[in-house]
């Protein structure tokens, strides 16, 4: 996925920064909850307002706290599995504002087609989630597929300018195009994971 191949890079770039937040005291927590606390404001208002252009360069500086509090833990040594569960639950906070609120901006704009598109994006972009969460917690490997998080922000960013350049049909084709990418990223993880379940019987059986 796009944001393992750009792990290294990001963290190089960022870490500047993070070092100098950590010497003031702020920790990877804090920017976590402002992060997630900036995007449902953005969510809250721009959007639904239609200022969909403002909003995307908003919620893209709100979107690199997810980048920022990692970095900031690792410098200073704070990583934790509290700091893990609270990122991993507000980003499905963010993502189910950012899609709710373009549910709610195209269904205003008498576009039902990319008002459900939306609302299915919020469905399986949670589930994209939970079948790698839930398969690395039983213990099998299942870091693949095409509709990663970052890749999900980044088609929609995308979209959004687009619609504000005049394109109609830009929120239409990105939302069912992410459901339709995001479906086959949950059907190649639970085959993978699938794949993996039968290797004992396989090894046990020869």
């Amino acid at each position: 996925m796009l944001s393992e191949l750009a792990r290294d890079r990001v963290n190089r770039v960022m870490r500047p920064l993070a070092v100098g937040l950590a010497r003031i005291g702020v920790t990877p927590n804090m920017v976590t909850v402002a992060g997630t606390v900036g995007i449902v404001v953005v969510c809250c208002t721009l959007v639904p307002w239609g200022y969909a252009f403002w909003a995307v360069w908003a919620l893209g500086v709100c979107t690199l706290t997810d980048l920022l509090d990692g970095a900031i833990a690792r410098y200073t040594g704070t990583t934790s599995r509290w700091g893990a569960f609270l990122d991993s639950v507000s980003d499905r906070i963010s993502d189910g504002a950012i899609f709710g609120s373009i549910a709610y901006l195209m269904a205003t704009e008498h576009k039902y087609g990319a008002a459900a598109g939306a609302i299915v994006c919020v469905i399986t972009g949670s589930v994209v989630s939970y079948t790698k969460a839930k398969a690395e917690s039983l213990g099998f490997r299942c870091n693949l597929g095409f509709a990663g998080r970052a890749e999900r922000l980044i088609l929609i960013a995308i979209a959004a300018l687009l619609w504000s350049a005049g394109v109609s049909m830009a929120f239409d084709i990105a939302v069912w195009l992410l459901a339709a990418l995001a479906a086959f990223t949950i059907g190649q993880r639970c085959f993978t994971v699938w794949q993996q379940s039968r290797e004992p019987l396989e090894q046990s059986s020869t």
